[in-house]
């Protein structure tokens, strides 16, 4: 028997610009399964062959964000095949042209922090409680720590992997994983207000604007010199001729 919309793990919801993922497994700590990562990579495979929407809010039903991931794989085949998707998962919520943002109305630990440090924008209720504690189970946080070291400073970063011991969202803050702290009752205002303002910039300039800063990361200054000279370009001779 088919679930009805409301009993799907993760509900995948279009509204105009924004596209909305809403993990529903309260009772399984939000944990990830294999049919959630499915149904989010393809929905952002769809927006990356045809964008449509302009942002991306990442949130969870419940007391908790999200606590991690299944772990279903029993052989070196299976294993690899779950990481696998794990990680083409994350290359497309950090590549995507959408602005993402991640609304942890509660704990994220393991996948569920790294998820949330993916998002352009992460906001954290006061409350929430987070941790990487895959260290505590002798497994290295490896996925995690691919790109964190991109966000926080890594004399911050590294005891926080190592010993999994809880972080306060101010501590994560103050180490550059997270983006704003918002007291429990107005993180979803907060969150639409941040929306909002997104949506009021100039739709092909945001995108280009994400996709520029995430390349300048990767490359040299130079490199990026001569890409911002063809960007900056491009972009004036367009806003000229839509005036």
């Amino acid at each position: 028997m088919d679930r009805s919309p409301l009993q799907q793990p993760v509900l995948i919801e279009r509204a105009a610009d924004v596209l909305t993922f809403t993990l529903n497994r309260p009772d399984a700590g939000n944990e990830i399964s294999g049919a959630m990562f499915d149904a989010m990579t393809v929905a952002l495979r769809s927006e990356a062959a045809e964008p449509i929407a302009r942002v991306l809010r990442i949130r969870a039903i419940g007391e908790v964000f999200c606590t991690g991931r299944e772990r279903a794989g029993r052989d070196a085949a299976s294993i690899h095949a779950e990481v696998a998707r794990l990680i083409e998962f994350k290359r497309l919520v950090r590549n995507t042209s959408l602005i993402s943002i991640a609304e942890v109305q509660g704990d994220a630990s393991g996948f569920g922090f790294g998820l949330a440090i993916l998002c352009d924008f992460t906001l954290v209720s006061s409350s929430a409680r987070l941790a990487f504690p895959e260290m505590r189970a002798g497994l290295p946080p490896a996925a995690i720590m691919a790109y964190a070291g991109r966000y926080a400073l890594p004399k911050a970063l590294f005891p926080m992997v190592l010993f999994g011991d809880p972080v306060t969202p101010d501590l994560a803050m103050q180490a550059g994983l997270v983006t704003r702290v918002c007291e429990p009752a107005a993180l979803q205002e907060e969150a639409d207000e941040l929306a909002d303002r997104i949506l009021a910039l100039d739709g092909a300039g945001a995108r280009q604007c994400k996709a520029f800063f995430l390349a300048a990361q990767e490359s040299p200054v130079d490199h990026n010199f001569r890409s911002a000279t063809d960007m900056l370009t491009v972009n004036a001779l367009r806003l000229m001729q839509t005036r």
